[in-house]
C-alpha cells in the first residue's frame, strides 16, 4: 500500500474537517480574513521590501489586508519552520528565496522537506548576485579579475554575506566555471563584507545588486559583472558573467511566495492569480526595478522546477565544496 506524503493527508484533513472549509462555495470566497506573509529576514531588506511591495497590491486585488511579520534567524529556517506549521488554509505565505531550496542540504539535520512541507505558489522576482571590486582597483573587468587570479591561486580573497548564503554559492560555482581558486571570507551580512573592499582589506566582494548599487552610483564599488542571466536597469551598462566570456553561467537571487503543504488547489489558483495581477502593475515593476529586480511572472509549475533544480544544483555544489553553515 502506497503511504500517502504529509502534503496530501493535509490537504485530505482539510477537505474532511468538520464544516468542509474548502468545499466550491468556502473556495469562491477565500479569503475571508487578513493575510499573513512570513518573512525570513529583517525589515528593510531586499526581501522585506518586495514582500510589502507585492503584498501591498495583492490586498488591493484579494479585497483582504496583507501583513508582513519578520521572523529572521537560522538562515531563515525559524521562518520556514513558522510556516509549516500554520495551517494549510491560504492564509499564511512566506516570501522566499533561494535558501528555501539549500537549507535541507546545507543544515544538517535537514531542517525540513521541500516536496513534503512545502506548497510552492509563484515566483515573484529575480535580483543579480554581482562581483565588485573597490573603485580604486587595477581590475576594471572580470576577465581582468580571473587572469590574476589564476596567476596567483588561492591569494586572492572574496568576501560575501556568510557561509550557504547564495552570493557565497554563486561565487563558487563561477570560480569552477571559470578554473580560479579564490579565499573566502564570509561576513555576517552584505554590508560589513562591502565595507571591508571599500576600505581594502578584501580584493572582490559578491552581494546582491540592492547592496551594491547605491555604492556603485557613489564611485565607491566597481560591479565587474552581473551573474544573471539579463542585465539590470538598476546597474546600466555592467554586463552578465556570460557576455563576460562565460555562456550559459546564471547564479541570481530569486523570490517567491510558498505556502503550507496542503493548499487546497482553488485557494493556491486564487493566489498565483492574484500574485501575477500584482506583478503587472506599473508601481510593483518601479519598486522591483529600484530594488535591481526583474519581475518573474509564470506558472507555479515554473517555481516548483526551479526549487527542485536548485535544491540539486546547490546541494551538490555543498557536498563537494564542503560548506557548511555560519
Amino acid at each position: 500500500m502506497k503511504m500517502l506524503s504529509r502534503r496530501h493527508l493535509l490537504a485530505l484533513a482539510g477537505l474532511l474537517a468538520i464544516g468542509a472549509p474548502f468545499s466550491a462555495g468556502a473556495a469562491d470566497a477565500y479569503p475571508t480574513k487578513p493575510i499573513k506573509i512570513i518573512v525570513g529576514y529583517s525589515a528593510g531588506g531586499a526581501v522585506d521590501l518586495i514582500a510589502r511591495s507585492v503584498g501591498q497590491r495583492m490586498a488591493t486585488i484579494l479585497g483582504q489586508p496583507i501583513i508582513v511579520e519578520n521572523k529572521p534567524g537560522a538562515g531563515t529556517n525559524i521562518a520556514v519552520k513558522a510556516l509549516i506549521a500554520s495551517p494549510p488554509d491560504g492564509y499564511t505565505l512566506m516570501l522566499a528565496a533561494n535558501a528555501l531550496a539549500v537549507n535541507p542540504t546545507l543544515f544538517q539535520p535537514a531542517p525540513y522537506d521541500l516536496e513534503r512541507d512545502v506548497t510552492p505558489v509563484s515566483l515573484v522576482a529575480r535580483v543579480p548576485v554581482v562581483a565588485a571590486v573597490r573603485e580604486d582597483s587595477e581590475w576594471r573587468t572580470l576577465q581582468q579579475l580571473v587572469s590574476a587570479a589564476k596567476a596567483k591561486p588561492g591569494t586572492l580573497s572574496v568576501a560575501t554575506p556568510g557561509n550557504g548564503s547564495t552570493p557565497h554559492l554563486a561565487m563558487e560555482l563561477f570560480q569552477h566555471t571559470a578554473g580560479v581558486s579564490l579565499r573566502h571570507v564570509p561576513y555576517k551580512g552584505g554590508a560589513p563584507a562591502i565595507t571591508d573592499v571599500i576600505g581594502g582589506h578584501v580584493d572582490v566582494v559578491a552581494v546582491n545588486a540592492l547592496e551594491a548599487s547605491p555604492l556603485a552610483k557613489a564611485g565607491k564599488l566597481r560591479v565587474l559583472a552581473l551573474m544573471s542571466p539579463e542585465r539590470a536597469a538598476v546597474l546600466p551598462g555592467v554586463p552578465t558573467v556570460a557576455e563576460s566570456g562565460y555562456p550559459g553561467f546564471e547564479a541570481s537571487v530569486w523570490y517567491g511566495f510558498v505556502a503550507p503543504a496542503g493548499l487546497p488547489k482553488p485557494v493556491l489558483t486564487k493566489l498565483h492569480e492574484a500574485v501575477q495581477k500584482a506583478l503587472e502593475s506599473p508601481e510593483v515593476r518601479d519598486q522591483l526595478a529600484a530594488a535591481g529586480g526583474v519581475p518573474l511572472p509564470g506558472a507555479t509549475e515554473r517555481f516548483d522546477k526551479l526549487l527542485k533544480s536548485d535544491a540539486v544544483r546547490y546541494g551538490k555544489l555543498i557536498r563537494e565544496a564542503g560548506i557548511k553553515p555560519d
